[in-house]
């Protein structure tokens, strides 16, 4: 009679837990992005605050749990730098809004322009997007589906782009003082550095699959 072997239901195989924690990492970052979006229509609190640092450490551990298995994998299910950048991405994209969301507090800014809020609900898309190509990663089925979803990808990360740009323009127009200058230019590269690193990562997820198909 076999042998019953309870760690190999309660532990997954190791290409499903890469897929599973890029999904969960991808999935935490579109919850941080909502909450940069609320942010800026309602103001950050103590409770947010603690729900930033919440998502910050999931996200953390994700990273960390990948590179060690990573580390331990003797054929990862895809090549090694791969699963090492889409986790630095993820963990990026997370860290970047994470931030943004407490420099409003440390810069002091109450008031939050039109082209923050665009830039915000661009974030809110584009993870949304992330997460779903995610969803579909490791079914080389879905090669058609994520090709679809990288470039609607490209054109939110075109749509940040503009965003960012007209929002610069804005900003050295003369209409703001020095210092309000300097401190909404790093809020809007945070999240405009988050948007492209959303790209990158469909980019590359795209590239894996097109190989592997």
């Amino acid at each position: 009679m076999p042998k019953f072997n309870l760690m190999s239901y309660l532990v997954p195989p190791e290409e499903v837990m890469f897929f599973h924690q890029f999904q969960e990492s991808a999935c935490v970052c579109n919850k941080t992005a909502l909450l940069y979006n609320e942010i800026l229509k309602t103001g950050l609190n103590d409770e947010k605050k603690e729900e930033l640092i919440k998502y910050k450490k999931k996200v953390g551990i994700s990273f960390k749990l990948i590179l060690k298995q990573l580390n331990k994998s003797f054929i990862p299910p895809i090549e090694p730098e791969d699963i090492q950048y889409i986790a630095v991405q993820l963990h990026k994209i997370n860290k970047k809004i994470v931030k943004a969301c407490m420099n409003l507090e440390v810069y002091h800014v109450t008031e939050f322009t039109k082209e923050m809020q665009e830039q915000a609900e661009t974030l809110v898309k584009a993870t949304e997007s992330l997460c779903e190509i995610l969803k579909k990663f490791n079914k080389v089925s879905d090669v058609q589906d994520i090709t679809k979803a990288n470039i609607e990808m490209k054109n939110l990360e075109s749509q940040g782009d503009e965003i960012h740009l007209r929002a610069l323009a804005e900003l050295f127009s003369g209409k703001y003082e020095a210092l309000e200058v300097m401190k909404l230019r790093e809020l809007y590269k945070g999240i405009e550095s988050a948007l492209d690193a959303c790209f990158y990562v469909s980019d590359t997820i795209l590239n894996v699959v097109l190989k592997q198909s």
